[in-house]
C-alpha cells in the first residue's frame, strides 16, 4: 500500500469539510475521487499533502478561522500527517493543484525547473525534463514563452509537468479537464494515461465521472466530506442512487 489514508477529519472553526475518510492507493493504481462541487475532494488532496496543517501554522487568523485536523496519513509505509509540505514532496508525493497555475511571469522553461527545487541531481532533472518535453511536445516549442500568455490547455500541461519534475511516486492531480475545450480534455486523459505507464501511481479529482471510470483502477465517490461508496466504474454506475444522486449521470 502507498498511501493509506486513516479516519481524516478536518474542520473550519465549527464546519467539517471532511469526515471520517479512510481510503488507499495501492502502487500503481489509478484511483479517481469524484462527487458533486464542494464534496471535500480539493480539501482532501490539499490535507494529504501537508497544504492545508501549513495554512494552519501560518495563516492562523487570516482565513476567517481555526483548522482542526484528526486522523492518519501514511506514505510508502511513513507516517506524514505531521510533516511539512516540502518535506512530503521530497518522499514523493506530489500534488498538482486545480485551475492550474502556473508562475505566470515566468518562462515555460523557468516553471518546469521550479518543480525540481528540491533535486540537485543534474542529471535526473534533465532526464525529468526530456520526459515532460515527450509527454508535452507543445511545451518543448514554447520552453521561452511567458507561462501567462499559454492557453488554458497548455496551462494545464504545464502543471502536470511541473508535478513530474518533482519526480512522484504517487501524483495526486486535481480537476486537470476543468475549463477545457472535449478534445483538450481527452489529450489531457491520454497523457494522464502515459503517465501511469512510466510507473507512477496516480490519484485523480475529476468531474468527467464517465471518462474517468473507464481509467481507473477503482473509484471513491465523496460527498459532504464523506466517502459513500467504492468499486470499480461498473459497479457505481450499476447503483442507480448513486449514480443519479451523487454522479449526475
Amino acid at each position: 500500500m502507498l498511501l493509506d489514508v486513516t479516519n481524516l477529519t478536518v474542520c473550519y472553526d465549527k464546519a467539517m469539510l471532511i469526515n471520517n475518510i479512510s481510503l488507499h492507493v495501492d502502487r500503481g493504481e489509478l484511483v479517481s475521487l469524484v462527487g458533486p462541487n464542494g464534496a471535500g475532494k480539493s480539501t482532501l488532496l490539499r490535507t494529504i499533502t501537508g497544504l492545508v496543517a501549513w495554512e494552519k501554522e501560518n495563516l492562523r487568523g487570516t482565513t476567517g478561522g481555526d483548522v482542526t485536523i484528526e486522523g492518519q496519513v501514511s506514505f510508502d509505509g511513513q507516517r506524514i500527517e505531521r510533516m511539512p509540505a516540502h518535506e512530503i514532496v521530497k518522499l514523493g508525493l506530489v500534488h498538482c493543484p486545480e485551475r492550474r497555475r502556473p508562475f505566470r511571469e515566468m518562462t515555460v522553461y523557468d516553471n518546469l525547473l521550479a518543480g525540481a527545487y528540491l533535486s540537485q541531481d543534474k542529471e535526473s532533472n534533465a532526464k525529468n525534463l526530456a520526459t515532460v518535453y515527450k509527454l508535452f511536445p507543445v511545451l518543448a516549442e514554447r520552453s521561452k514563452q511567458i507561462s501567462g500568455t499559454l492557453s488554458g490547455g497548455e496551462q494545464q500541461m504545464l502543471a502536470i509537468g511541473r508535478a513530474i519534475m518533482s519526480q512522484p511516486k504517487l501524483l495526486l492531480i486535481d480537476e486537470p479537464s476543468t475549463g477545457l475545450a472535449p478534445l483538450l480534455r481527452e489529450e489531457v486523459f491520454q497523457t494522464i494515461m502515459e503517465i501511469r505507464k512510466l510507473g507512477i501511481t496516480i490519484l485523480l479529482v475529476e468531474q468527467e465521472v464517465a471518462r474517468v471510470f473507464k481509467m481507473a483502477s477503482r473509484n471513491y465517490v465523496l460527498s459532504s466530506g464523506k466517502i459513500i461508496a467504492e468499486g470499480q466504474g461498473e459497479q457505481l454506475l450499476a447503483d442507480e442512487v448513486i449514480r443519479k444522486t451523487y454522479l449526475g449521470l
